[in-house]
């Protein structure tokens, strides 16, 4: 994993020019968010999700409550409605590799994540409808199928530099 890292940054410095490591933009951690609003009425897709999250993070999601009670969404304080996994080191970009080279490619109707997916910070967000087309899902067992967000948190001074990182990394980026 060292060397495609430091083939990662030389590449990344080459285009970018900046001869100082350092200056380089960083990924600094990947966060991966799940809605769960029918656990208010299913108590099996509660741990369902968090299994299923649990074994495509390869590590234990982390339970979001509800703030206040809402009650045109049936909610109640305390109760849960998400569930996160924040992802670095090792683990990010073992994740990275697995989103890239095989999550992506098996979505369906999949033509690239557009380029307005940056937010102002120059964070990468991207939408996965179906959580079965990570291989650690087995399609056949899934009773519920849910979507989750995926953001990169990245360390940029611009989204020049950003979007620079994004595609050596090897991001479908159209």
């Amino acid at each position: 994993m060292a060397k495609k890292t430091e083939s990662v940054l030389q590449k990344l410095q080459k285009e970018l020019g900046i001869k100082n490591i350092l200056a380089l933009p960083k990924l600094q951690k990947v966060v991966v968010n799940v809605g769960l609003g029918r656990a208010i009425k299913d108590d099996k897709f509660l741990e369902i999700a968090l299994r299923d999250l649990g074994l495509i993070t390869g590590q234990k999601p982390k339970v979001t409550l509800a703030k206040k009670s809402i009650a045109n969404f049936k909610t109640r304080e305390g109760v849960p409605i998400g569930a996160m996994v924040t992802l670095r080191g090792k683990r990010m970009y073992d994740f990275i590799s697995r989103l890239i080279n095989i999550a992506l490619p098996r979505t369906r109707d999949f033509r690239g994540i557009s380029a307005k997916s940056l937010d102002k910070n120059n964070n990468l967000t991207i939408g996965v409808k179906e959580h079965i087309v990570f291989p650690e899902v087995s399609g056949e067992e899934v009773k519920n199928i849910f979507g989750f967000e995926i953001t990169l948190v990245v360390k940029a001074k611009n989204k020049n530099e950003a979007m620079a990182l994004y595609k050596v990394m090897g991001f479908p980026i159209k």
